[in-house]
């Protein structure tokens, strides 16, 4: 099958490679499309994989193949979504149903071969069943757009009762995970709702989701950022969707007495937090939560089940996120669009024939 091979950091090739029969409790599922994530790139081009070669790619839909030993043959030709965190089922955390904090855990994509390839084998146990009208491009984002919930219900389930357009939200960094996080805030209801990014094609891109035009703020702009922590008292919650040092510290400064703050973005360099800031936790009395990776248990409560319902009963469409279609075999442009950033971009999609 042709597929791209990570050898070594920033040694990423386009060729045939083996292609292995699935195992017990595997299935063989044909990639239909692909999404590049912005964690692909330090991945690729700075840290390396936990394993190399390896074949990366974590965000994608596609069907059935074929089904290995012990998966019931109904399988099939379906269409499916794919969790890509492989929990081992046996720590404490996978006994309480909690696998995206499995302590044993493998990952596709970074640990183990992954979708920028026409075919990957995954267990079956971490299958979504698509439902009826939901594309395959769509049921790409189904990874992103659980994280997005699961940042959603961490910052807001203290708020249930509440009226949402009570609440007082803030989103911080307007990538793919902060875009989806701002319209699953706008579909549940949370209309109070500020979002915080520093390019001009974000806030175009923002704007068409319905947001005010006030109630977008340039990040690199301390006098517009500052409004956030006069806006009513300061947030009720806000979202850091950047990891950075000044977005941690913006989002600690911009919440209100007893908020919430969400870390939701991936660190590139060491967090330090300067004391006037650390006081604001205290004084303000904070509640400082992290997320990472989304809930999937087969249950029709998990993250993976929010977002396929609100797909099919088409209240979310994630398709307009999309800026570049490409095919498999040209998935070292998209790379280089999001390492250079010498396109806007949002998420770059990758397809298979």
């Amino acid at each position: 099958m042709k597929a791209w091979t990570l050898k070594k950091i920033g040694d990423i090739s386009y060729g045939e490679v083996p292609q292995r029969e699935p195992e017990a409790g595997e299935v063989r599922i044909r990639v239909k499309a692909a999404g590049i994530c912005g964690s692909d790139i330090p991945r690729i081009f700075e840290t390396g994989a936990h394993v190399m070669p390896l074949i990366p790619g974590h965000e994608f839909s596609g069907y059935v193949e074929s089904v290995g030993e012990g998966v019931d043959s109904e399988w099939l030709k379906k269409p499916v979504g794919i969790f890509p965190l492989l929990f081992c089922g046996k720590c404490r955390s996978c006994i309480g149903k909690k696998y995206e904090l499995c302590r044993d855990y493998s990952y596709i994509g970074s640990r183990q071969d992954g979708a920028f390839a026409e075919y990957v084998n995954v267990p079956v146990k971490n299958l979504i069943e698509l439902p009826e009208g939901v594309s395959y491009e769509t049921a790409a984002m189904l990874e992103p757009m659980a994280v997005a919930v699961h940042a959603l219900r961490t910052g807001v389930g203290r708020a249930e009762g509440r009226d949402p357009k009570s609440i007082k939200a803030a989103v911080c960094g307007l990538g793919t995970i902060g875009m989806l996080l701002v319209m699953f805030l706008l579909e549940a209801g949370y209309e109070n709702l500020y979002v915080i990014g520093n390019k001009r094609f974000q806030k175009e891109e923002i704007l068409k989701l319905g947001i005010p035009e006030e109630r977008y703020l340039d990040g690199e702009d301390a006098k517009e950022t500052s409004r956030l922590a006069k806006a009513e008292g300061g947030m009720d919650v806000v979202f850091e969707c950047v990891g950075s040092n000044t977005t941690a510290e913006l989002a600690i400064n911009s919440a209100g007495p007893e908020g919430r703050v969400v870390l939701v973005g991936n660190p590139r360099s060491d967090m330090k937090l300067g004391r006037d800031t650390y006081w604001k936790i205290l004084r303000n009395q904070l509640t400082v939560s992290g997320i990472w990776n989304s809930s999937f248990t087969g249950s029709e409560d998990d993250d993976w089940h929010y977002v396929t319902r609100r797909l099919a009963e088409g209240r979310i469409e994630p398709k307009e996120l999309i800026t570049h279609r490409l095919a498999l075999s040209e998935l070292d442009k998209g790379l280089g669009i999001m390492r250079e950033k010498c396109e806007d971009y949002c998420k770059i999609m990758i397809y298979n024939s």
